[in-house]
């Protein structure tokens, strides 16, 4: 049985990738806080059984690192999949009154955690030759629209990092594809994570998505066929 890395499983997006896992008949290893962080992707996840949890600050330079490390020596499961949705602040602050520190803290939260999550995992998938590896990265309507400046800034980032990712792996065995998702629908609620799990359930199952962006916006077909594009 395949597993599915879930590096930010907690939230809304994150549980919702992991009820994908759990519907692909695959296993979760899902990187959390704490305890308390378990304890919640447990009870909106409806199970505890097929999910590993170990706790890393996915933040830091080394704590997506150690985990694969782990992985690597057999004290955590193998995994074939990552699921990337580490976020930042969904809020609206005149770009005047975003000091550095917050402008730091936010890229930090956000594309530097997801680029440390991608540096340290996909060496381990390439290295898995004839396996159909995926990676994939959740990035929000922000980084186009700019109607939150903060978030619109950490996501426009994102964008240039999955597109550098999908051609590096474009010949390899890591389908890597990008989610652009509606946050603020998703962080609010507006969609259920259950509904939202199938998106990533057709990506696993897609064979022939790879290197594209699959637009999710506040649309129920969205959720029931995917609408993808090549990135190049």
């Amino acid at each position: 049985m395949e597993t599915v890395l879930v590096v930010g499983a907690t939230g809304n997006i994150g549980v919702s990738a992991a009820i994908a896992a759990l519907g692909s008949n695959s296993n979760v290893l899902a990187i959390v806080r704490n305890q308390d962080s378990a304890d919640k992707l447990f009870k909106h996840a409806g199970t505890s059984n097929g999910i590993t949890v170990v706790e890393a600050d996915v933040t830091s330079d080394t704590g997506v690192k150690v985990v694969v490390d782990q992985v690597r020596a057999g004290k955590l499961p193998a995994f074939q999949h990552v699921y990337a949705c580490v976020g930042e602040e969904y809020v609206d602050v005149p770009r005047q009154e975003i000091t550095t520190e917050r402008l730091r803290r936010n890229m930090n939260m956000s594309f530097e955690a997801n680029f440390s999550v991608y540096r340290n995992s996909i060496g381990y998938l390439l290295e898995q030759k004839d396996v159909d590896c995926t990676w994939t990265c959740c990035t929000g309507l922000q980084g186009e629209l700019g109607l939150f400046a903060l978030p619109a800034m950490t996501q426009g980032a994102l964008f240039s990092m999955a597109t550098a990712a999908a051609r590096e792996n474009e010949k390899t065995n890591v389908r890597f594809n990008e989610i652009e998702v509606d946050r603020d629908a998703k962080l609010h609620g507006v969609t259920k994570a259950s509904d939202f799990a199938n998106v990533y359930e057709m990506v696993l199952g897609g064979r022939n998505v790879r290197s594209s962006r699959v637009r999710v916006e506040n649309d129920k077909e969205d959720l029931k066929k995917l609408r993808y594009q090549k990135k190049f």
